[in-house]
């Protein structure tokens, strides 16, 4: 058995969904299994919005101003997800671990995964290492797409190269 520790990849998707929030249920479907979840979601008239609904709470946890404050936002998002280990082993996968039952709903999945994933990021690589692109824009706006650090050094702070580069020129321009 091994154990999926839904860390690293449950954030990135979470960040992936809230860059480029898919216009469709499909298109939420299509993210999960990019990032690595294999099974399928039974389907339900309001997934693609209950699903916006939990991407949206996290936002909240992203957006927190303090460690504590992020802590007990994502304790809170993690309560209401009611999940809880269990044994699987599907899709040759071997036997590993799901927060999730076999028939539950997309929103209530990613509930479960993006807040249990994230707590593990969190508290394995810095309390930091969630939030916001710190490019600012020459017209004074800031870009506010979501960046997960997952450097050795712990020092991301642009979501992109092209942000990071914007920001450079833009600090160079105000110097000179």
């Amino acid at each position: 058995m091994h154990l999926n520790p839904y860390g690293e990849y449950a954030v990135l998707l979470a960040a992936s969904l809230a860059n480029d929030w898919p216009a469709d249920r499909r298109g939420i479907d299509d993210r999960t299994r990019e990032f690595g979840m294999t099974m399928a979601f039974p389907e339900a008239p309001d997934d693609h919005a209950a699903t916006r609904a939990v991407l949206d709470r996290w936002l909240g946890v992203v957006d927190a101003a303090s460690e504590n404050e992020r802590a007990a936002r994502l304790n809170a998002l993690m309560a209401t997800a009611t999940a809880y280990p269990r044994l699987t082993d599907h899709d040759g996968e071997g036997w590993h671990l799901h927060y999730r039952d076999d028939d539950q709903a997309m929103p209530r999945v990613l509930l479960a995964v993006i807040g249990v994933g994230t707590a593990l990021h969190l508290t394995t690589r810095g309390m930091s290492r969630l939030g916001r692109c710190e490019a600012a824009w020459a017209s004074g706006g800031r870009c506010d797409r979501v960046v997960v650090d997952v450097t050795r050094n712990g020092r991301q702070r642009y979501c992109s190269v092209r942000c990071a580069n914007r920001d450079a020129v833009r600090r160079h321009r105000a110097r000179h």
